[in-house]
């Protein structure tokens, strides 16, 4: 069946059940955020209690994020083929045990496992809910996806405050939380009807869905989930490149076109948009604890200051994106972040709040509104291309941005203390480890332990000048992406500016030639 893009201005015809599942959906987002705020109020624990260096802590976090593309992407390639109900009872099950292994966890390897599996569930929720949401209000998409993604934000909130009113309570007992939302989501989604993507009701095939990605977008996706798991499983680099080229290779040779180029940018995009939101916030609580202290607060609640602001901006964003356009909305975004990353790494006491403030109406739309554009441009896509976006983003923030804020503290720290104080420097240093980045040295936190309060109180104000600096080195990312937005917005000025497609079947083709349908030229 062949298959009509026609620019139809958005309209918003949702019923009972469609929203009913849209909060299904809503709720197993903010599951997925239970786990990654709970991380950030416990890495710190984790750090004591298994000697994990700021690189290492920070490669747990990444691998609670870069396997979520491993399962987006996997389940975008047959979530129509075996439905979305089954993709969900398997991102439940991932859940429930990522829990239990968490909790009984000894070491830094059990760690990294249990937040793989977690990582693994939150994709293919991502997997299920960006479909459905597109589909459910394919007229709106840009609106409710990021009404959608409100509740990543409200998870982090909810989250962090029933986190921090734990207090010292064990790390253990903070994990449980995560059985609150996985349950009430589980619930939810019994007996739920899901849409027909609107690819397939529109009757684009498989191959013309793989087509839109391309040669170029999956090697994109390939060639980070394979550095990845290379890095993981100790593979040579010439093994990857094999393995990558390989697989690469065979997608070409089936769809045989390089891949939208609007797409392929779009993609490249997403790499520092996701380290300026998700690295960043990785990291947040930890990077700002200095700070915070001196005021009497917990870190983590800049994060949940920040993530109130989403959550509350993100439900209006029906009007803004209305009068920015999203392009317009995406760049004003970038400058607002990069502004807001400068100042946190410049703030001290209430000046911090305004800093958050700023920093926080920057990151908002960031998400979303990228997911609203693809969704909005390539529906012949499908879950696809949707969902292939959000991949590359949480690879990048996995593979490069966590680990990056951490390696940074790391380097920046040992550097200031050697020039400072070669003696403590050579007392405390680690043995050389490696990551993503190369060689480094990391400082040892049981020996700083053993330290002098005098000495310890030097070694805290470099880490604590280290912290700012790595802030401050994540602010180039939203001014990349201020450059990349300004030119798409000049690209379509010469299209004759930004316009959703909405794909229709050849009946409704057929209606609109009859008169039956407003079509273009009659609006």
């Amino acid at each position: 069946m062949d298959d009509f893009i026609s620019d139809v201005p958005p309209t918003d015809k949702a019923g009972r059940d469609e929203k009913l599942l849209f909060w299904a959906c809503f709720i197993a987002l903010i599951a997925t955020a239970f786990g990654f705020v709970v991380r950030t109020q416990i890495i710190a624990d984790w750090g004591r209690e298994f000697s994990l260096s700021k690189t290492e802590q920070g490669q747990i976090f990444g691998v609670g994020l870069w396997p979520f593309s491993i399962s987006i992407v996997l389940f975008s390639l047959i979530i129509d083929k075996i439905g979305y109900g089954k993709a969900m009872v398997f991102a439940f099950l991932c859940h429930i045990i990522s829990a239990y292994l968490t909790i009984t966890a000894t070491g830094y390897k059990s760690l990294y496992w249990a937040t793989f599996v977690v990582a693994l569930g939150n994709g293919t929720v991502e997997a299920v809910i960006n479909p459905v949401v597109a589909t459910l209000f394919a007229r709106e998409k840009t609106k409710w996806l990021n009404m959608l993604h409100a509740g990543w934000p409200g998870g982090l909130v909810l989250g962090g405050i029933l986190a921090m009113a734990m207090g010292s309570t064990h790390w253990k007992y903070k994990v449980a939380l995560l059985f609150f939302p996985v349950i009430a989501y589980g619930i939810l989604m019994i007996g739920r009807k899901f849409p027909v993507n609107e690819r397939v009701a529109a009757g684009v095939s498989y191959k013309p869905m793989l087509q839109q990605v391309g040669v170029l977008g999956a090697a994109i996706v390939v060639g980070l989930i394979v550095r990845e798991l290379g890095n993981t499983f100790e593979l040579a680099t010439e093994v990857q490149i094999a393995i990558a080229a390989a697989l690469v290779a065979a997608y070409g040779a089936y769809v045989r076109t390089l891949g939208q180029p609007l797409f392929i940018f779009l993609l490249l995009i997403m790499i520092p948009l996701a380290t300026t939101e998700l690295g960043t916030d990785s990291w947040i609580g930890d990077l700002m604890g200095p700070e915070m202290e001196r005021l009497g607060l917990n870190g983590g609640w800049v994060l949940i200051y920040t993530s109130a602001i989403m959550l509350v901006l993100r439900f209006f964003a029906g009007p803004i994106v209305h009068k920015l356009s999203p392009l317009g909305l995406l760049a004003s975004s970038a400058l607002v972040a990069a502004c807001g990353l400068l100042f946190l790494s410049k703030a001290t006491g209430v000046t911090i709040l305004a800093a958050a403030t700023l920093y926080g109406f920057g990151k908002t739309f960031f998400w979303p509104t990228m997911l609203g554009v693809v969704a909005e441009q390539f529906p012949k896509g499908g879950a696809l291309t949707l969902n292939t976006t959000g991949g590359v983003g949480m690879l990048a923030v996995g593979v490069i941005g966590a680990a990056l804020l951490g390696n940074i503290q790391d380097k920046e720290a040992g550097r200031e203390l050697k020039v400072q104080d070669p003696e403590v420097y050579a007392a405390v240093v680690d043995a050389p480890k490696s990551s993503v980045f190369g060689k480094y040295e990391p400082l040892d936190q049981k020996k700083i332990e053993n330290l002098p309060e005098e000495k310890k109180g030097v070694i805290e104000s470099i880490q604590g000048l280290a912290k700012k600096r790595a802030l401050a080195t994540v602010a180039i990312f939203p001014c990349i992406m201020f450059v990349c937005y300004l030119a798409l917005i000049v690209y379509f000025k010469t299209q004759g500016g930004y316009k959703p497609k909405v794909l229709i079947s050849e009946k409704e083709e057929e209606l609109m030639m009859m008169g039956g349908v407003a079509g273009p030229a009659e609006l």
